[in-house]
C-alpha cells in the first residue's frame, strides 16, 4: 500500500512541478510496483494482459515508457487515457461508495457535479 501511495504522491507532485521528468518516472515505477505488491504479481499480469484490455494496457504502459524516455506531457496524457480505459469498470463502484460517505456524498449531489457523476456512475462496462 505504501509503494502505491508514494507512487500516486510522486505522480501528483511531478505534475504540480510542471511535469518534472524525474518525479513522474519515480511515481510510475512506485505505482506499478506497489500495485503488484498489493494484489500480487500473477493477478497484476492477469489484470493488465487480458485480451479485451490490450488497448488500455498498451496506452498505460506506453505512457509509462514515454515518461521514462523523457517526454513527460505526452506520456502522462497516454497514461491517463489508459488508466481510464483500464479502470472504467471500477468507476461505478467507486462512485456508489463515495455517495455513501457523509460529506462527499452531499458534494456529489451538487447541481453541476451530479450530472457528471451520474454519467460516470451509470457505466455498464463492468469489465
Amino acid at each position: 500500500m505504501g509503494l502505491t501511495g508514494f507512487g500516486v504522491f510522486f505522480l501528483f507532485f511531478g505534475m504540480m512541478l510542471f511535469f518534472d521528468k524525474a518525479l513522474l518516472a519515480i511515481g510510475n515505477i512506485l505505482f506499478v510496483s506497489g500495485l503488484s505488491f498489493v494484489i500480487g504479481l500473477e493477478r497484476t499480469f492477469r489484470f493488465f494482459f487480458q485480451r479485451h484490455k490490450a488497448k488500455a494496457t498498451s496506452f498505460f504502459l506506453g505512457g509509462v515508457f514515454v515518461v521514462l524516455i523523457g517526454w513527460p506531457i505526452i506520456g502522462v496524457v497516454l497514461e491517463i487515457y489508459g488508466f481510464f480505459l483500464l479502470f472504467r469498470g471500477f468507476f461505478p463502484v467507486a462512485v456508489g461508495f463515495i455517495r455513501r460517505v457523509p460529506v462527499l456524498g452531499s458534494l456529489l449531489s451538487l447541481p453541476g457535479i451530479s450530472s457528471l457523476v451520474d454519467k460516470i456512475g451509470e457505466s455498464n462496462n463492468m469489465v
